[in-house]
């Protein structure tokens, strides 16, 4: 059973969500042949905080605003 793990920032809207979920499920689908049914999505939100490349945090990168 496929498993697609999107790890993104959070504050995104449940329609947000709900959209992500239905286009992440039908481009695997389309993609492999694979049935929705047996597609996962699981969304992980992360604080900017937690988030970091080049040795600085994201939040530290692109400050609220």
């Amino acid at each position: 059973m496929p498993m697609i793990r999107v790890e993104m920032f959070k504050g995104r809207d449940r329609d947000t969500r709900r959209a992500i979920i239905k286009e992440m499920t039908d481009g695997f689908c389309r993609a492999t042949g694979a049935k929705p049914e047996s597609v996962q999505v699981i969304l992980i939100d992360v604080d900017k905080e937690d988030w970091g490349y080049a040795g600085v945090a994201h939040a530290d990168r692109q400050p609220e605003g």
